[in-house]
């Protein structure tokens, strides 16, 4: 008699989804910035989302944050839509967007209070979530300069820190590194590559460099829409480096 067959083995349970985009569309008149773009990113993944300019990476990344509402489609944050559900997926959010804003008056300890305490935050929670991001962001020597008398370099720091302020499951960054130094950039992409252990991280950059130091997951749009979904490693796997692979899907050789 043949030995019973074993049962097969349970599957290993998949990371909740995070950030989902269902379709999403933006149209202005006739001109469609973002076309039918659709894409899932669970916990615990770093995805670079790359493109051209005015390809239509910003308009995407605004849907998915609340700060725009879509022509078409839907988003949700930690499975809560957005247009039903923005302050619960806000909770749930970091957000910095490309040139964010911040008060050029206040010194960055003074804005970390501000936004701290607006997003429910006092007392010794509020002072310890504040030392951490400090620590992590690399902005203790200028905790008490006005923010006008900043760098770029440390304006960016001050606005990942706010952005990590209320410790949120998922983090979209728009070009991070930005007015960086090479030291700064190290730290920061250090500092990335440890929230997409446990976090989720939706990541705009043009660097590939960057995009191969921290990133699992490569989503790259053009024209408004998504023209590949896959690792850096798949990405690059029918060109000689990232830099030719991105050339090639964004239309370089029709040039």
């Amino acid at each position: 008699m043949d030995a019973p067959a074993e049962a097969p083995a349970a599957a290993a349970p998949s990371a909740p989804v995070m950030i989902e985009a269902r379709g999403l569309a933006k149209f202005y008149g006739d001109f469609a910035a973002v076309r039918d773009v659709s894409f899932a990113i669970p916990r615990g993944q770093v995805c670079a989302f790359l493109g051209p300019n005015g390809a239509g990476k910003s308009t995407t990344m605004k849907m998915l944050t609340g700060y725009l509402a879509p022509s078409a489609g839907a988003a949700s944050i930690a499975g809560l839509d957005i247009a039903a559900d923005r302050l619960a997926c806000s909770a749930r959010l970091g957000y910095l967007p490309e040139n964010g804003p911040l008060y050029a008056e206040m010194t960055p300890l003074a804005s970390l209070r501000f936004f701290g305490r607006a997003r429910g935050l006092s007392g010794s929670a509020l002072k310890a979530r504040i030392d951490t991001v400090v620590d992590q962001c690399f902005v203790h020597e200028v905790l008490e300069k006005p923010i006008r008398k900043l760098s770029k370099g440390y304006r960016q720091r001050v606005g990942m820190a706010q952005a990590l302020l209320h410790d949120p499951d998922v983090f979209v960054l728009d070009e991070p590194t930005t007015g960086l130094d090479p030291n700064q950039i190290r730290e920061v992409r250090q500092l990335i590559r440890k929230l997409g252990e446990e976090k989720t991280v939706l990541l705009s950059t043009h660097i590939l460099q960057e995009v191969e130091a921290v990133a699992d997951r490569v989503l790259l749009i053009d024209g408004g829409r998504l023209v590949f979904d896959g690792t850096p490693a798949e990405m690059a796997a029918s060109s000689p480096s990232l830099d030719e692979a991105f050339y090639r899907l964004t239309g370089g050789d029709a040039q």
